[in-house]
């Protein structure tokens, strides 16, 4: 019989801890540390994901991600080694999907051609801004210059090469992100996430901006016109948005956050990494400790998650539609339905129709431009009643 995760298909995320440096915007589970013992990591990576197939045999994976953190700090041979044992212990997709983060600064030609012979696929970068006064604001330690060096270094070695922008950044115009943007989209590029800067409590930037120090911000209004215009500029380039902040050519989506988005199942490994694991018909939501010293400890005490908890199918309903409304896809009404065991209320989505927040097919239920400026809204309407 067919379970709810087929649906969305089942990857695993491998999450490494570490940084050059903090972000002052990231509220990421990453750490600084003088030393890493490479080896120690390499063999609690192995021990999981041994531990993790011995609960999913046969499972067909579509997905690994190397996120952190910065991956691309990883030993080679440990990355090679972690896709080796996947693929001894799962049967994979001819089309697997291999994806590894990397920061400009940790780029070398020999890294990412040793990561490429390793079985990467795909790399994402975390370049964010295309000039220097903005990266130092970030907080990133590469320049402009190194991260477009470090982008052509992807570009010649991978098939598939991402990365990341933050717009709505401190003294930003409108005319300066649709110049960055139109350039970013010369780079002969076939995906793009495009995030806006949000600030986290928590963080260098949410504890500056609490004090009244974090000036410049755009105000709400521009925030939506450069939201318009990230819409239109792709759009027109021929990478029109899948999902609220990424962008991509027909073909190019990324498989790992479809996995995500379409609420599939995925193994969460490593320090603070969630997870979505079906067992004997049951989906658990998964966190492992996320101290990166305790869950060395805990991998070899064989008890690295904090915490399996069991979701009823209301959660699971809800964080599907939580997820899967945030696609230009839209979800399948059916499916909401056999979660729930109940029906979206159709005086809702009449509604939000009538106001133009979504439209429907006779199958799905899909946010329509005007719908994803204030998604939470929509969904908070149709989850409250």
């Amino acid at each position: 019989m067919t379970e709810d995760w087929q649906n969305g298909g089942f990857g695993i995320y491998i999450h490494w801890p570490f940084c050059e440096a903090k972000c002052p915007y990231c509220d990421f589970n990453s750490h600084v540390a003088r030393f890493i013992d490479q080896a120690a990591w390499k063999s609690a990576y192995l021990s999981e994901l041994e531990r993790y197939a011995a609960e999913t045999p046969g499972r067909v994976v579509t997905s690994v991600f190397f996120g952190g953190g910065t991956p691309s700090l990883m030993n080679p041979e440990t990355v090679a080694e972690v896709i080796d044992r996947i693929k001894k212990l799962w049967p994979v997709a001819n089309d697997l999907e291999i994806t590894l983060e990397a920061n400009p600064g940790s780029v070398e030609a020999s890294r990412f051609k040793a990561y490429r012979d390793g079985g990467v696929s795909r790399i994402s970068m975390g370049i964010q801004a295309l000039n220097d006064a903005d990266l130092q604001r970030l907080g990133r330690l590469h320049t402009a210059q190194e991260a477009m060096d470090a982008f052509d270094i992807a570009r010649n070695t991978f098939e598939r090469v991402s990365f990341d922008l933050i717009y709505a950044r401190q003294n930003q115009t409108l005319r300066d992100w649709e110049t960055e943007l139109k350039k970013a989209l010369t780079l002969s590029i076939d995906h793009l996430s495009l995030y806006q800067l949000t600030i986290e409590a928590g963080t260098a930037f949410g504890d500056r901006y609490a004090r009244g120090k974090l000036r410049g911000l755009p105000n709400e209004d521009l925030g939506a016109d450069m939201f318009d215009l990230t819409q239109d500029i792709c759009g027109a380039a021929g990478m029109p948005a899948y999902e609220v902040s990424n962008h991509a050519r027909d073909g190019a989506q990324s498989r790992h956050n479809l996995i995500y988005w379409r609420y599939g199942d995925y193994l969460g490994i490593g320090p603070g990494a969630h997870g979505r694991l079906t067992t004997n018909g049951t989906r658990h939501a998964t966190i492992c400790y996320s101290n990166p010293k305790r869950w060395l400890e805990t991998v070899a005490a064989d008890t690295s998650e904090q915490s399996r908890e069991v979701l009823s199918r209301e959660d699971e309903a809800t964080e599907f539609l939580l997820m899967g409304l945030r696609l230009r896809e839209g979800i399948d009404l059916s499916r909401y339905e056999s979660l729930a065991k109940r029906p979206l209320p159709p005086a809702t989505i009449s509604h939000l129709t009538q106001i133009g927040m979504v439209c429907t097919t006779d199958t799905k239920l899909i946010v329509t431009d005007q719908g994803f400026k204030v998604l939470n809204s929509v969904i908070g309407d149709l989850l409250s009643t």
